[in-house]
């Protein structure tokens, strides 16, 4: 399968690879990133990661995608959707992580409304989720812009989450 290379007003949003191990690592190694999913991840873990979105694009069509400033190449991070299985249910999930010393400055948005709209358009997928830890309030706001609303709370890997929720007909395409 060939998946896109989408670009925004500043990102490059492309499909993992595994040479972006060290970038990829460094961001789920660190423990204020990580802190709303409780634990940080080994180099080894990060790897399957990656091998895991690998397979999901040949298995799903769909995955996380790497995140790059187009301005110099820089890794930001990672954001896209992946089936995930909630309450005995598969849902496909809209997530992301953002190098920490890069956040505050739009680029998870910016990532996640592209790749909404990929998953919507392109792939045609229905409805969407975010799994959201309470107390992440910036990884909220980033569901709640992207157009996703609270729906119910559920335990997601291990512990409480909004599941914030939208389908394609809910989208608000004036961005600005």
């Amino acid at each position: 399968m060939t998946l896109p290379v989408l670009t925004t007003a500043r990102l490059t949003i492309r499909p993992l690879r595994l040479d972006d191990l060290d970038a990829f690592a460094a961001i789920f190694a660190d423990a204020e990133t990580m802190a709303a999913s409780r634990r940080t991840y080994s180099r080894e873990e990060s790897r399957g990661w990656i091998e895991r979105s690998l397979m999901r694009y040949e298995r799903d069509g769909f995955a996380l995608f790497a995140v790059v400033r187009t301005v110099d190449g820089r890794y930001v991070g990672d954001c896209g959707p992946s089936v995930q299985a909630v309450d005995g249910v598969d849902e496909v999930e809209i997530g992301w992580h953002i190098r920490r010393d890069l956040w505050g400055r739009g680029y998870a948005t910016e990532a996640a409304l592209a790749l909404r709209d990929w998953a919507f358009d392109d792939r045609g997928l229905g409805p969407l989720t975010a799994f959201v830890e309470p107390s992440n309030v910036p990884s909220c706001r980033v569901a709640e812009k992207i157009g996703t609303r609270v729906e119910r709370d559920a335990v997601v890997f291990g512990f409480l989450h909004h599941v914030y929720a939208m389908a394609p007909g809910d989208r608000v395409m004036d961005r600005g």
